[in-house]
């Protein structure tokens, strides 16, 4: 099945919860494609992606998040190895209160990658097993990935800054 047959049978399943989609580019051929769904969709259009046969999109990938300032992006990249296909399923959300229904029972992968968004990014997973910090202590303050983070001088009265010894590059 093609890209655009997936994203017609998505928008056959889901009508208007699917948006835009990012087209395959011959020139671009490192452009994933992709297509945005509505975030209060996301565990759906995940479990029929993953159990349709016809999608069979067995494997998660990884799941990445970037803060684009007025809203955070996710992006949950999938394999499909029965179809010998890869998508991105793209989310926008809110950036003031970023959170989305958890995908891990779907891909227990998810675990890891929605812990690091967490910690990174501030992105609030429900009904997630263990949602905690995976990279910065518990007491860190902020989410080091968010445009407006700023980074503590000091934490615990280490330095956080370093400095290059060369001289500012």
């Amino acid at each position: 099945m093609h890209f655009d047959e997936i994203v017609a049978r998505l928008r056959e399943r889901f009508g208007d919860l699917v948006g835009e989609a990012d087209e395959p580019d011959p020139a671009r051929p490192s452009l994933l494609p992709g297509v945005f769904v509505r975030a209060d969709s996301v565990t759906d259009v995940c479990r029929f992606l993953h159990d349709e046969p016809a999608m069979a999109f067995e494997h998660l990938s990884c799941i990445t998040g970037t803060d684009f300032k007025d809203s955070i992006h996710l992006a949950y990249v999938m394999t499909s190895y029965v179809h010998r296909q890869v998508i991105a399923l793209k989310v926008k959300l809110d950036r003031d209160d970023p959170s989305i229904r958890t995908v891990e029972e779907i891909w227990a992968t998810a675990n890891w990658n929605e812990r690091e968004i967490y910690d990174l990014l501030g992105v609030y997973f429900e009904g997630h097993s263990d949602l905690r910090r995976l990279l910065m202590p518990d007491d860190w303050v902020g989410h080091p990935l968010r445009k407006d983070y700023q980074e503590q001088p000091d934490y615990h009265e280490i330095p956080t800054t370093r400095e290059n010894p060369l001289g500012k590059y």
